[in-house]
């Protein structure tokens, strides 16, 4: 698996990936990305950015999409946490996607690898990394503190008024 930085030609790809996402998440009862975020606006923001990536198998298929966005992440102003890195450079990890046609075959956990060793390897001026979700969401929190995440602290009405999201925090170097 590798991650290729997304271009503007990709826009609709990673549309697609993260609308079968949104799909994914209702059928199992999640109410994640139940609006209009992530939106067309917001990924349009993460290619023009460079945060946006696509995920791709080792044999060239498009699998997924991951934004890898550089602090400060505005998202995090109103979290109540206790911060691993009060002070240094942190990258978040946002808008994880492993479309429904690659369900199964460890892609999500590939993802969080790779973008771990992309960031340890091509950043190491990081000290951290830090990524949320939804409180219902256990299938990524699950995978969050496989990948060795600590939970940090919540937030609440980030995404949509009343959504609890849990916010997590792992030191790299």
């Amino acid at each position: 698996m590798y991650l290729k930085k997304a271009t503007l030609d990709d826009l609709d790809t990673i549309i697609d990936i993260l609308s079968d996402g949104r799909n994914q998440l209702a059928e199992s009862g999640v109410d994640q990305w139940q609006g209009d975020y992530p939106s067309r606006k917001q990924i349009t923001a993460d290619i023009m950015q460079g945060a946006a990536f696509l995920v791709n198998s080792d044999d060239n298929a498009t699998v997924g999409a991951v934004a890898v966005v550089q602090s400060p992440d505005e998202t995090y102003t109103t979290a109540h946490a206790e911060w691993l890195n009060q002070n240094d450079p942190y990258r978040v990890i946002h808008r994880v996607a492993i479309h429904s046609n690659h369900a199964g075959h460890g892609y999500a956990t590939q993802l969080f690898e790779k973008v771990i060793d992309h960031i340890t390897r091509r950043h190491p001026e990081i000290k951290s990394i830090r990524i949320d979700t939804h409180s219902d969401n256990l299938a990524m929190q699950h995978l969050i503190a496989k990948m060795n995440f600590k939970r940090v602290g919540e937030m609440v009405g980030v995404y949509h008024t009343d959504d609890i999201c849990y916010v997590y925090e792992k030191l790299i170097h």
